[in-house]
């Protein structure tokens, strides 16, 4: 019961980090439409409509994905057992994964395709390109910090104070 704990924390935690990510890349986006107008952000748009900081909800579910494939992928390795290449492809099958939920959704009938997307698989395209991007960017950061965390816990700590004799107690 106690390992199911700590593995639901850990895919919470992760998506929390890539939730965070995201909304700061959400906002890199919108401030790259105004200053690069001339590049094709129409079709971007025309798929994901909220507000570009939003990206941190995609960004949690692909966080948890994430830390699922990772779950099977990569049982029983420690972090410096992985190369950053298989970390990030990973990462980018998470995004598939995220990419895929929409179109599973519709399939159940839990969601509709609007009419503005000329089909749903064209909707997926789009949207999935940057999804598979940003999970693999984010699944390779993720690897870098947790190895520095895992260096920064191997490291003495400094300064260590030394132990001061305890002074035996006077009798009454």
């Amino acid at each position: 019961m106690r390992q199911w704990l700590r593995r639901v924390r850990g895919a919470v935690g992760m998506g929390l980090t890539w939730a965070f990510g995201w909304a700061i890349a959400g906002v890199l986006i919108g401030v790259a439409s105004v200053l690069l107008p001339g590049l094709p952000w129409a079709a971007f748009f025309a798929v994901f409509d909220a507000p570009l900081p939003a990206l941190a909800v995609p960004g949690f579910f692909g966080g948890v994905l994430f830390s699922v494939v990772l779950g099977v992928a990569a049982r029983r390795r420690r972090f410096d057992e992985l190369s950053l290449a298989r970390f990030a492809a990973w990462g980018a099958l998470g995004g598939a994964a995220l990419a895929l939920l929409p179109a599973a959704l519709v399939a159940v009938g839990l969601a509709t395709a609007t009419r503005g997307i000329p089909s749903l698989w064209q909707g997926m395209l789009v949207l999935g390109g940057p999804l598979i991007l940003l999970s693999a960017g984010s699944a390779a950061g993720s690897l870098l910090i947790a190895r520095r965390a895992a260096e920064r816990e191997a490291l003495p700590r400094w300064p260590r104070w030394p132990r001061w004799p305890r002074l035996p107690r006077l009798p009454r």
